[in-house]
């Protein structure tokens, strides 16, 4: 099993994005992505800073993506 490490934002949406989510709107630096099924996720834009393992873990959780294929999301991204 192959450990998370900080992502950045912009290829984190990327990859969202490959799997059927669409940015909605963004509140200040925070940008709200949902899906056909109506999943909505929030990811945070920080100039400079990744996304932290465990908000990304959070997300995760949140749109029902398994470690593997979220990893191999990212490779592609």
């Amino acid at each position: 099993m192959h450990k998370i490490g900080p992502v950045n934002p912009q290829r984190l949406i990327k990859a969202l994005m490959k799997i059927g989510f669409r940015s909605v709107r963004q509140s200040g630096s925070h940008v709200i992505l949902i899906n056909e099924r109506g999943v909505r996720t929030v990811i945070p834009i920080h100039p400079g800073r990744d996304v932290k393992p465990a908000l990304v873990l959070a997300i995760m959780k949140e749109i029902g993506l398994e470690r593997e294929e979220f990893l191999k999301l990212l490779e592609n991204a």
